[in-house]
């Protein structure tokens, strides 16, 4: 089980929200965020934020650094390392798991990541069949969409997705996180696309829109 940061909004949490960091952070690089996030008539919420592992990276000469895989080349089509992904797939499925086993339901239980951790929890949602209750998608991309789609489960999840992406992001331009949403979309997730002047990074109001989002959540539950 992957370290984490747990961050409860009130006693006896009803709502979990696991979110996974970009490559070269760790699980306190998000929860300052939480309290610009919340509002005052949401349910109790458990926020986790775990550590990826500590693993070399071959595009930055093998500096190892916490990573939910292995950046293997600069072609979006196949620069992430799919044995990475697919263990960080199965080490976020087990912290769901966790979640459930602490009372949480999966219609409960939010995904969210920013870059790599993005990748992360959109490839699971092409593999899953839990029902879960929405993904948080920021300054991300889906790798290789076309075969994660070809190889997606039949009965899987088709959670609402809100995306979020700086029009000036250098690591991973917008054009392809415009196609991973296309893709989402074209699978039947239910996607809210919201595009900000910034670059690999994220802003006041992308966390306004994201609490706007987080709220029709909470209360149509």
């Amino acid at each position: 089980m992957l370290e984490t940061v747990v961050n409860e909004t009130a006693p006896a949490p009803q709502w979990s929200v696991i979110w996974l960091h970009g490559l070269g952070a760790d699980g306190n690089d998000f929860a300052p965020i939480v309290p610009e996030l919340l509002r005052p008539h949401w349910p109790s919420i458990r926020f986790v934020f775990p550590h990826a592992p500590v693993q070399p990276i071959t595009i930055n000469n093998g500096v190892r650094m916490r990573a939910w895989y292995d950046i293997i080349s600069m072609d979006f089509r196949s620069r992430a390392d799919a044995a990475g992904v697919d263990a960080s797939v199965q080490a976020l499925d087990a912290l769901v798991e966790q979640e459930i086993a602490r009372g949480i339901p999966a219609e409960r239980i939010l995904l969210a990541g920013f870059s790599q951790g993005g990748a992360i929890i959109l490839s699971a949602a092409l593999r899953w069949t839990r029902p879960v209750a929405g993904l948080i998608a920021l300054s991300t991309y889906l790798p290789d969409p076309e075969a994660a789609a070809a190889n997606r489960v039949a009965d899987g999840i088709r959670p609402p997705v809100f995306m979020a992406h700086g029009a000036q992001d250098p690591v991973i331009p917008q054009p392809i996180a415009a196609h991973t949403a296309q893709a989402l979309s074209a699978l039947g997730f239910p996607l809210e696309w919201h595009s900000y002047p910034m670059a690999h990074q994220v802003c006041a109001d992308e966390l306004q829109a994201l609490g706007d989002w987080l709220d029709a959540r909470f209360t149509t539950a």
